[in-house]
């Protein structure tokens, strides 16, 4: 496996703060999906608290707080997605993948045009970024940070599949969150800025 945060601080240095759009869980929704995987975590891996659980639509590279004018651009979200439903994301046993233990979620396509909407309103502001838009829903459970190369992935995944029992656990999209978002190099913390409803979910 191989450093998340060395790779992200490649282009997101540790200490910047980003904007992005999540999708965020409720406490109780973030334990049911943390819960089963938090001894997975040998050296060489961060886990990732019930807090720290993030769905993302887009990372705006480069773009922060004081760049853009946030009450605008969350009035043009909220215009662009007054049409769109609440609808459950489903995320099963996460993967190893080279940087994280991931979970993967479903359905996309209405994540797709959440993301869309966000991305499309961002660059509307006509502030400079580079936009970092989703492509699926997911979470991570654990980023790889110092030591990543000694993790044994198969090891992981026999852990993962000694997990004896059904997993799966759901997320209500019912709204979508604008934070100013950092990392440390070990860990992953942002600040709310505002959140958007979706059709009919109410402020």
């Amino acid at each position: 496996m191989e450093d998340f945060f060395a790779k992200l601080g490649r282009f997101w240095p540790a200490g910047r703060r980003d904007l992005h759009w999540h999708i965020l869980p409720t406490p109780a929704e973030a334990d049911a999906l943390i819960t089963p995987y938090q001894h997975l975590v040998p050296p060489g891996l961060q886990s990732v608290g019930a807090d720290g659980m993030h769905c993302t639509l887009l990372h705006a590279i480069g773009l922060g707080r004081d760049d853009v004018d946030t009450d605008a651009l969350v009035k043009d979200v909220a215009s662009r997605v007054s049409t769109v439903r609440p609808f459950t994301l489903t995320f099963d046993r996460p993967a190893v993948g080279p940087f994280a233990i991931e979970l993967s979620g479903w359905p996309g396509r209405p994540f797709t045009v959440l993301v869309d909407a966000v991305t499309q309103a961002t660059a509307f502001t006509g502030a400079a970024f580079k936009p970092g838009p989703s492509r699926y829903p997911h979470m991570s459970t654990a980023y790889t940070t110092a030591g990543a190369e000694h993790v044994d992935s198969v090891t992981l995944k026999a852990d993962l599949a000694g997990i004896d029992r059904p997993l799966s656990a759901t997320v209500l999209a019912d709204r979508i969150h604008l934070v100013e978002q950092w990392h440390d190099g070990t860990h992953i913390r942002w600040t709310p800025i505002a959140e958007v409803p979706l059709a009919g979910a109410g402020a």
